[in-house]
């Protein structure tokens, strides 16, 4: 059995788009044995490389450098960062505000020098001063640097991209003496790089924001009671460590001392502070509240929620959704047809009309620079960083831009039962004493002899006894009954325990207490049933309980559009149907095992073609891989769930799922917006350039100002909420 070698990661200086994703492709796909041997994290401008046979750190950089930009090996912490120097930082910045302040400054200089309309009319006629040709060569150089090298390898691998489109037509309208307009398009496409790489920028601090919420320190307590401030990796997994009222937590834990309220808004997305005591998790970058709380650590820092939520909405920008793949696959065909198109306008008018070759020259460099699909490429990666970095603020952990479309098409919804729909926690909801026991007396005997049991029933009884201040006496003798209950003496009297088929078989039942003890079990109840040798003393029901937002959840996924709503559970008929209708799922499927799940999901996407499955089961995994979404309750979501899964919610809120699909169609919204303006001004622009209405500059700056307002537009989502 061969191992797969470990992946090198690197970060790579110039990669802000899916051009530039596909170039690398292209370039490193042969040597490293496939494109899919290459994983892309653009929110990170990083690059994942997995080569079979192994590829040297060496090549691999030797081979980015090919494509125009820079690759070096990926580092996380931050003094690496700290470490590039103010011009690796911020030379994209620099030259094209240098682009843009040569620009003004040769226009000025010439309209000083020769007349206003000499510089701005006439230009191509006479030729301007040589000081003014020198500050307009420097502002074109200063606006095209960074892309020189890419435009460069578009053309040794005859592959057009909007690189080598602005290069050519740079290039053309200087030999056509327009340097004027060589440098406001030079300057303007400089603009719309650094529109680009800002805006994802700022969908990349959005993120980085989240992985900002862990504390630089944490209080580790050592075993003989000494206090020491370290930083959090230094806390090992088991170690134990304290948090003061109003401190972020700097690890996941279990509180093992202490209680209070924890504000966990920046993980779950909940809006009100959350109460914990002794045995409740808690989670790192959360806020305690107003008591002091000792917390022993579960997981080491790098494996915190809060950092797998940061790492899994960087690594979902490798998963492209539909639209990006639509952009990019138009692209790839759109800009090669518009330089046929241009050499078709460059020639057939000249050779067939009579028509002068200088006229006809430009407006093919018009339509050069008219075919760059900056807007168009950045339209849809920025709407889905966006959408992912406000669906993480919010608590709900999208894995993937294709899953961020997804939700808006769901026509149904097929949703576990225990720990989705209810708590999966059983609960005492009636306590019925009887022959001439107290509630009290009966929740004491209860109590004692269940508490050697680790059964979720017992645990719940307890609770419940321990609520009411029940002080619970030792059970003598105690003994379990395999299959059964358990039995013991308490305070001297002999007691037993068990459910209703044990007091069936015991010969102790009367007709009424059967009738009372079926009506309980249709109703979806489980009963502890507690007597003596003598008589039943009385019996406890519990329940698993709905959660209170789960009636909601339900209609409000029906006013968003979802047409059917299902329930799939491994439980009982009879407290299927009860859940069902507290809930007002359309349908209920019970007492099925995790592959007939499989098989309902089937029957579901069959019919209604989107289907969503929501769960947080180890049983529910096969099931949530097989939907057309998966979702996972996340904050008590087994590890298989949330793997499995294409989306979790980390509140275990369901009133998440609706809000979620109108997220999703927001974003669809919003991508569609995107994509219709900046054809549409494409459109617009063409037919201007082949009427003769249009200028290389006029042109520049309206793809420039198309990529601004697609680029606004898709900020919108951040303040999704």
């Amino acid at each position: 059995m061969t191992t797969r070698p470990s992946p090198l990661a690197f970060r790579i200086h110039g990669l802000d788009c899916a051009e530039e994703v596909a170039v690398l492709k292209r370039e490193l796909g042969p040597l490293v044995g496939g494109e899919g041997n290459l994983g892309f994290d653009v929110l990170n401008a990083k690059m994942s490389v997995t080569a079979d046979p192994p590829v040297s750190s060496a090549e691999i950089q030797a081979a980015v450098a090919r494509t125009g930009m820079r690759a070096e090996p990926w580092a996380d912490d931050k003094a690496a960062l700290a470490a590039e120097g103010f011009w690796e930082r911020n030379r994209r910045t620099a030259l094209t505000a240098g682009s843009g302040v040569l620009l003004l400054a040769g226009a000025g200089t010439h309209a000083a020098l020769t007349g206003a309309r000499t510089a701005f009319v006439e230009e191509g006629v006479t030729s301007p001063p040589a000081t003014v040709v020198a500050l307009y060569l420097v502002s074109i150089l200063a606006g095209v640097w960074t892309v020189l090298p890419k435009a460069w390898v578009a053309l040794k691998r005859l592959r057009p991209d909007m690189n080598l489109l602005m290069v050519v037509a740079v290039v053309g309208a200087v030999a056509l003496g327009q340097w004027l307009e060589a440098a406001t398009v030079a300057f303007l496409f400089a603009l719309s790089l650094a529109l680009e790489a800002w805006s994802v920028g700022r969908a990349r601090r959005a993120v980085a924001a989240l992985l900002a919420l862990t504390p630089p320190e944490a209080r580790l307590l050592h075993p003989d009671g000494r206090e020491e401030t370290v930083p959090p990796a230094q806390v090992p997994v088991g170690g134990r460590f304290r948090v003061r009222p109003g401190d972020r937590l700097p690890l996941d834990g279990k509180v093992v001392d202490g209680a209070g309220s924890v504000d966990q808004s920046p993980i779950t997305g909940e809006s009100v502070p959350v109460p914990k005591a002794p045995g409740d998790e808690v989670f790192a970058g959360t806020i305690n509240g107003e008591g002091s709380l000792t917390v022993e650590s579960t997981r080491p820092v790098s494996d915190t929620t809060l950092a797998r939520i940061t790492r899994m909405v960087g690594e979902a920008q490798s998963r492209r959704a539909p639209s990006e793949q639509w952009v990019e696959t138009f692209a790839r065909y759109y800009t090669p047809a518009v330089m046929a198109l241009a050499l078709v306008v460059l020639f057939v008018p000249p050779l067939l009309l009579g028509g002068a070759w200088g006229e006809w020259l430009y407006r093919a460099l018009v339509l050069l620079v008219i075919a760059c699909p900056c807007a168009l490429v950045i339209s849809t990666p920025v709407s889905i960083v966006a959408a992912l970095a406000a669906a993480a603020k919010n608590g709900v952990l999208i894995k993937g831009g294709v899953y961020v479309e997804a939700p808006a098409r769901l026509k149904a919804v097929a949703m576990d039962k225990t720990g989705t729909l209810t708590l999966g926690k059983p609960q005492v909801v009636e306590v019925v004493p009887m022959n001439g026991h107290t509630a009290e007396e009966l929740l004491e005997r209860a109590a004692a002899l269940e508490a050697q049991s680790t059964h979720p029933l017992a645990h719940a009884v307890l609770a419940y006894a321990t609520a009411k201040g029940v002080t619970v006496p030792p059970a003598e003798d105690f003994r379990i009954l395999p299959g059964k209950g358990a039995a013991g003496r308490v305070r001297g009297t002999d007691y037993w325990l068990g459910s209703h088929r044990y007091l069936e078989e015991r010969g102790q039942e009367t007709p009424d207490v059967h009738d009372r003890l079926e009506a309980l079990s249709a109703a979806g109840r489980a009963v502890v049933v507690v007597g003596n040798d003598r008589h039943v003393c009385g019996f406890i029901s519990l329940a698993d309980t709905v959660r209170r937002e789960a009636k909601q959840a339900v209609s409000d996924l029906r006013a968003a559009g979802v047409e059917h709503i299902v329930m799939l559970t491994g439980d009982n008929r009879g407290t299927a149907d009860a859940v069902a209708r507290q809930t007002g799922v359309d349908e209920v499927y019970a007492e099925l095992l995790p592959a007939d799940k499989v098989t309902k999901v089937e029957a579901l996407v069959a019919k209604y073609g989107a289907v969503a499955m929501i769960g947080d089961g180890v049983n529910d995994a096969p099931a949530l891989a097989r939907a057309t979404v998966g979702l996972a309750m996340g904050a008590i979501g087994t590890d298989a769930a949330i793997e499995t899964a294409d989306i979790a919610l980390m509140s275990d809120d369901l009133a998440k799922l609706p809000w979620l699909v109108r997220h999703s169609r927001r974003a669809l919204g919003i991508i569609r917006q995107n994509i219709a303006f900046a054809l549409g001004v494409k459109a617009v622009f063409v037919a201007l350039t082949l009427l003769g209405y249009s200028s290389m500059w006029a042109a520049v700056a309206a793809d420039s100002g198309a990529t601004l307002v697609v680029v606004l537009n898709a900020l919108r989502l951040l303040r999704s909420h």
